[in-house]
This record gives C-alpha cells, sequence and structure tokens, in this order.
C-alpha cells in the first residue's frame, strides 16, 4: 500500500503532511488509517512538543475521496462500510481534539469538507491567501454532518448555518476574519511560522498544555463529542439516498446534478 502520510520531526515539532497530490489531498480510508498512526506516533515522541500539519503540493485536503464513497454504492456491504467510514472519520477528529499536544494546521491551500474538518479539529490556524474553507456536501447530495458541530463550537450557529447552508468556498480574508484561521502568511513562511508557534507551545509544561486541552475540548466543549457522534450518523445516513447518487454522480462526471 502506498504511504500517502509523511512524518518529520524538527524539535519540538513533528509534522505530518498529506501527500496524495494528484487528487489534492483527499482522504482515502487508507490515507484516514495512516494520519491516525502518524498522530499515535508522535504522541509517543517526548521530544516533539506540537504537531503541524500540512498538504503537500498546492493543497491542503479537498475532503472525503469521493470516488471510493461512490465505488462503495455497488458493494454488498454499502450501508455497513459507509457506516465505518463514518466512525472512521469521527474517530480521527476525536484523537485530535483529545491529542495531549498543541497541533498546528498549517493551512498551505483549499481546505474543503473533511479537510475543514481537520481544520477545525486543529487548535491553531495558519493559512495563505490561497486557502479557500467550505463544506460543499450538499452540492453531491451529502451532509457535512461531522464538520457542523465543530464549525457551531468554533465560530458559533450564525456563521455556521451560512456556509453550511450555501455550500459556498470562503476566501481565506473571510475565514480569518471569522477566526477559522488565525493567522495569514506567504506559502514560503507557513511551515517556518508553524515551527515557532510550536517553539512558543514548547515553552509551556506539557501537563499544562495537556489540561487546558481537555478544559477547552472536553469541559468548556462538553457536548461537542455527542454532536460529532450524531453528525457522523447524519453522514453515514445522508449516502445511502438517491440524491447522493445523483450529487456524486454529477460531480465525478463533471456536470450539474439533476435532483429527484
Amino acid at each position: 500500500m502506498q504511504d500517502l502520510i509523511r512524518v518529520r520531526k524538527h524539535v519540538p515539532s513533528g509534522t505530518i503532511v498529506l501527500q496524495r497530490t494528484d487528487k489534492c489531498n483527499a482522504l482515502s480510508r487508507w490515507m484516514l488509517l495512516q494520519l491516525k498512526q502518524a498522530l499515535e506516533d508522535l504522541h509517543q515522541e517526548r521530544q516533539v512538543r506540537a504537531v503541524i500539519l500540512t498538504g503537500a503540493g498546492s493543497s491542503f485536503c479537498a475532503g472525503i475521496d469521493l470516488q471510493e464513497v461512490q465505488d462503495s454504492s455497488r458493494a454488498s456491504d454499502a450501508l455497513q462500510q459507509w457506516h465505518l467510514d463514518a466512525v472512521q472519520l469521527k474517530e480521527l477528529i476525536e484523537l485530535m481534539l483529545q491529542f495531549p499536544k498543541p497541533i498546528i494546521a498549517a493551512v498551505n491551500g483549499p481546505a474543503v469538507g473533511a479537510g475543514a474538518a481537520l481544520v477545525l479539529a486543529s487548535d491553531i490556524v495558519v493559512a495563505v491567501p490561497e486557502a479557500h474553507f467550505g463544506m460543499p456536501e450538499p452540492l453531491r447530495g451529502l451532509v457535512s454532518g461531522i464538520v457542523a458541530p465543530l464549525l457551531n463550537f468554533r465560530v458559533g450557529a450564525g456563521r455556521a448555518s451560512n456556509l453550511l447552508l450555501t455550500a459556498r468556498l470562503a476566501e481565506a480574508e473571510e475565514a480569518y476574519r471569522w477566526g477559522i484561521y488565525h493567522e495569514m502568511t506567504a506559502s514560503d513562511t507557513i511551515w517556518a511560522r508553524s515551527h515557532q508557534i510550536a517553539e512558543q507551545c514548547a515553552q509551556s509544561a506539557p501537563e499544562s498544555l495537556q489540561l487546558t486541552k481537555r478544559l477547552l475540548n472536553e469541559t468548556i466543549g462538553e457536548s461537542l463529542g455527542v454532536m460529532i457522534s450524531a453528525g457522523a450518523a447524519a453522514t453515514a445516513t445522508a449516502r445511502t439516498t438517491e440524491a447522493a447518487e445523483e450529487g456524486l454522480a454529477a460531480f465525478l462526471e463533471k456536470r450539474a446534478p439533476k435532483w429527484p
């Protein structure tokens, strides 16, 4: 199986790079598995005090691999597979939220769908001007079930409904104004700036940062886990509909959908 994740260490940071540039770093099942393993490995590295998550090429992450989703529709166990897909993404997001070290998203290009979820599950976000952000799933007959609770948690219900219901891509400057992106920088400095933030985080006690993340994501955000689980169920259910069948076909055939 191809390695779709690259891990680098530049103490005190560890960097995870999504490297599926031919698919704009869209997340396949194998890639999600590798990403989870990379986080678990860096958890064990005592010298790594913060993790930088970024993409190779000109994209951060284009979301879930929709070709893989459509291919599953022809399998006899499609419903079970779609359920497992939603659980796999949910567990990755939960791992990021509960991860004891700060996660810094270096958003080097568009962050869409599940890519947006990776951004929102990170603690600190640095982005480039080309880093559009959005959840276009309704345009594919799908639901942004796991992203919706995260977006609501980060920026509030009004802004969340604006992006989720229009299914539009927000320019990076708008995402910055709304607090989705915390800093803006040029593409040739994004990793260096993220590493500087990791160095700043490393000045604090590891236990203090872990307890702070737990306070933010598990105490203040006490209902977040329940909402993400409900969102995962909605994500899986949406894939079983006629709208999803048409929306995926239209997207992959590069045409406008004809909704049933």
